[in-house]
């Protein structure tokens, strides 16, 4: 049987942990939110609006792979907005699979402002996000259009790992 590891990716705003939460149901295997395992002082910086920076993101990356490479299935959402953030995440798991929800600004800027608690705040977050994105492409990761419902996603998406 192949391995089932997963990483439900793209900027904030886009669905990953609601899309990652779903289809790791569907799968009957393990979620995990990188959102959970960012280190304090990274929380602290976006509840200030500051985005992170490479530096900042190098451990909470490392973490990530670390419950990658130990678990035997699973689906994390998080970012992983540039090749050397997927690469960190893939270190010692050469099966990972990257599903990029992919979607334009404005629809994910609404989405966020209907957002209630979340540490991620202001425009300016979401568009150093856009900034610092470098799509991958369709041989590293499976796009997914996010205007779409949450059912389609899911659905398109268990239809592309079945093949």
């Amino acid at each position: 049987m192949m391995t089932k590891k997963y990483v439900v990716m793209g900027v904030s705003g886009c669905g990953k942990s609601s899309i990652g939460e779903a289809l790791a149901t569907k799968l009957g295997i393990a979620f995990y939110d990188g959102d959970d395992f960012h280190p304090q002082i990274n929380v602290e910086k976006m509840l200030n609006g500051i985005p992170l920076t490479d530096d900042d993101r190098q451990s909470w990356l490392e973490t990530l792979n670390s419950i990658i490479v130990n678990e035997p299935a699973l689906v994390v959402a998080c970012s992983a907005l540039k090749p050397e953030y997927r690469d960190i995440l893939r270190k010692n798991c050469p099966q990972l699979q990257f599903i990029y929800l992919k979607g334009k600004f404005d629809t994910i800027w609404q989405r966020h402002k209907m957002r209630q608690g979340h540490y991620f705040k202001g425009s300016a977050m979401l568009e150093s996000q856009f900034n610092t994105l470098i799509e991958p492409n369709r041989l590293e990761a499976m796009h997914v259009d996010i205007d779409k419902t949450p059912e389609e996603i899911i659905e398109q998406i268990l239809t592309n790992i079945a093949q």
